[in-house]
């Protein structure tokens, strides 16, 4: 019990470090991000905000 509870805190804190979308920081986040471990939704979010330049300050 206590290894699950240790790990969906992990999963918590990591997913709590990930820049918001649409973002400066996410854009150049995704800019290293290799294009193909990009989801769908990735890919039209960056289309989005940072190839016509909505991004979030």
């Amino acid at each position: 019990m206590t290894r699950i509870i240790a790990v969906v805190m992990a999963i918590v804190w990591l997913a709590a470090c990930t820049p918001e979308v649409g973002s400066k920081a996410w854009c150049e986040h995704m800019d290293k991000k290799p294009k193909g471990e990009w989801t769908a939704d990735e890919a039209g979010s960056y289309a989005k905000h940072c190839v016509f330049g909505n991004t979030i300050d």
